[in-house]
C-alpha cells in the first residue's frame, strides 16, 4: 500500500481572502496604503470595508482553498 499525500491549498489565496461561516468569500480592498491625498474621503473609507466576491469567483476561490 503506498503512501497517502496530503492536498495542499494555495497559501497565496488563503492569504488574499477569507470564507465566511455562511460560505461567503471576502477581501480586502487594494490601493490604501499610501498616495491617500490623492484619493477621495469617499473612496479611502470604501476601501476599508471588506468586498464580497461574485458567486462565480467565489467558486474558483473555494476550490483552490479545499485543495
Amino acid at each position: 500500500m503506498g503512501k497517502k499525500y496530503k492536498k495542499k491549498i494555495k497559501k497565496s489565496v488563503a492569504r488574499r481572502f477569507k470564507v465566511t461561516k455562511t460560505g461567503k468569500v471576502m477581501f480586502s480592498h487594494q490601493y490604501k496604503s499610501h498616495l491617500k491625498k490623492n484619493k477621495s474621503k469617499s473612496r479611502l473609507r470604501r476601501t476599508k470595508e471588506p468586498g464580497q466576491l461574485s458567486p462565480a469567483f467565489a467558486k474558483k476561490i473555494k476550490k483552490q482553498l479545499s485543495a
